[in-house]
């Protein structure tokens, strides 16, 4: 008894629910969870000791949900492939986008020298550039591409490192001091969230049931509905 009600509770929180304040709540949470667990998952990327597989792990976990939910759940499947790469995409974007916010309003400034650049190959075969900087204190960092070192520094010119304040990220290296951040990266995320965030609501709020679509291939094809007990249909 007690499984076949949870059944019945599983089904009615995907597609069961009636439109009204039931349904639009639940779409909202799910409108907000999607999202915010990618952009979440994004930023915890950025960190070193192995939080990157965790944040990825979570923006492919985000990602399939979603899909998962408005492509089996709710019989949305164009809204499942939107949610499915927007997600991914989200995750892409914000995690770089709020390290670069976070180190360029919050970090602290340490003045630095650029003592040697240079490219790797991964195991890809992708070259990356890095840089080595050293700062007043004697420290020397080695920076990549995270860290916005893409190879424009010299030997020997003065850059400016923004420090995590809790000393968990790594420093984001600039040529000036200047606070400013670049629109472009926060504006393709916020609108990658808005997108990820209507597809889910807008999925959720136009959710058919499996009887739903069998009604609408039924109509489609010019069937009868039936009507009446089996017992006193005919065939």
């Amino acid at each position: 008894m007690d499984e076949t009600r949870m059944a019945e509770r599983r089904k009615r929180a995907f597609e069961g629910l009636p439109p009204g304040p039931a349904r639009t709540r639940n779409s909202l949470l799910w409108a907000a969870l999607i999202p915010v667990t990618a952009t979440f998952g994004g930023f915890l990327a950025q960190y070193p000791y192995g939080l990157l597989w965790l944040g990825v792990l979570l923006v492919l976990a985000a990602a399939g949900t979603g899909a998962a939910v408005a492509g089996t759940g709710w019989n949305r499947a164009g809204v499942a492939t939107v949610v499915g790469f927007g997600t991914m995409a989200l995750g892409v974007f914000a995690g770089p986008s709020l390290y670069e916010a976070y180190a360029m309003r919050l970090g602290e400034r340490v003045d630095a020298v650029v003592i040697e650049t240079g490219e790797r190959t991964n195991f890809k075969g992708d070259a990356r550039s890095f840089c080595r900087v050293a700062d007043p204190s004697g420290t020397v960092r080695e920076l990549g591409q995270q860290q916005n070192c893409y190879g424009e520094f010299t030997r020997g010119q003065h850059v400016v490192l923004f420090e995590d304040p809790l000393g968990l990220l790594d420093p984001r290296v600039e040529a000036t001091g200047d606070r400013t951040l670049d629109p472009l990266g926060p504006g393709i995320s916020g609108g990658l969230f808005l997108l990820v965030g209507a597809s889910m609501f807008s999925g959720g709020m136009r959710r058919r049931s499996d009887r739903d679509i069998l009604e609408q291939q039924r109509r489609g094809r010019g069937l009868p509905r039936p009507s009446g007990p089996p017992s006193q249909r005919t065939t």
